[in-house]
């Protein structure tokens, strides 16, 4: 067991808490019984699991390490003052998890009749993407296009709104010249923007087969540049002195109406 807070792997697995070294190693750190959970039942690569077995008391997270060690998954045990030092918890359960993390590029998406997708543009808010991630997961929406500069993914804060989305939902890095030429190539892929400035209702709209929900950065909303690709742009009306949503409110509002478009069009066709 390890009881040292300066163990060299302690260190560098501490140093996943920070964006640089993400970057640099391609590695997160993941916390918690219901993450860890969802990191075995998706299959991701977990290069190492800690585990704190003074913290560790529940059945289900004994279940999960039996697991982790029929895989053969390095398990690192430590005391509770090395696990508390990376946990981001209120009240840690004893157990986390080193993933590799997996990215798809753009090139080698391509749309399939049918699919919901995501783009956000410079998302700055690592929990609401975390929290759009996991209505993503909800509404059966496959991929998120993470456009310009976004907040990171695999942030702890971001990996803790997922509640294990990060793990069921495709993610891709990309920019606006890039994607501009790559929906040149799948214009079958119609693209809905959103703009507080758009004349049509998101609940009045009749949302693509095949669509993709272009969401803005929480400070700027979407820019022209991204506004021209648009088939439709939609708005959410508004009463009273606020003037904006939330940026994982807006989305997962204009995501359940589509999912509700979608699901009233398959009622309708199983009853025929």
């Amino acid at each position: 067991m390890i009881t040292s807070l300066s163990n060299p792997t302690i260190v560098s697995i501490r140093k996943l808490l920070k964006p640089k070294d993400r970057r640099t190693t391609g590695l997160f750190l993941a916390e918690g019984l219901r993450v860890v959970g969802q990191a075995l039942d998706s299959g991701a690569e977990i290069r190492q699991l800690i585990i704190c077995p003074d913290l560790l008391v529940s059945e289900y997270g004994q279940q999960l390490v039996h697991r982790a060690r029929k895989l053969g998954i390095d398990c690192l045990e430590v005391n509770e003052p090395v696990f508390s030092s990376l946990a981001r918890k209120d009240t840690p359960k004893g157990i986390a998890a080193v993933i590799a993390q997996r990215w798809q590029t753009l090139e080698s998406l391509a749309p399939q009749e049918g699919e919901l997708w995501v783009g956000l543009q410079a998302i700055q808010n690592p929990g609401n993407l975390g929290t759009i991630l996991r209505t993503c997961d909800a509404v059966g929406a496959t991929h998120v296009l993470l456009l310009d500069d976004c907040t990171d993914p695999y942030d702890p804060a971001a990996v803790k709104a997922s509640m294990g989305s990060i793990f069921t939902v495709r993610l891709t890095k990309t920019h606006a010249e890039a994607f501009r030429a790559w929906h040149a190539q799948h214009a079958e892929m119609k693209i809905v923007g959103t703009s507080d400035h758009a004349d049509e209702d998101y609940a009045q709209t009749v949302y693509p087969q095949t669509c993709l929900l272009l969401m803005g950065s929480e400070r700027q909303g979407l820019s022209d540049e991204y506004i021209q690709l648009c088939a439709k742009m939609v708005r959410i009306p508004m009463e009273g002195t606020c003037d904006s949503l939330n940026l994982a409110v807006a989305t997962g509002i204009i995501l359940y109406q589509i999912y509700n478009q979608r699901r009233n069009i398959f009622k309708r066709a199983g009853q025929q």
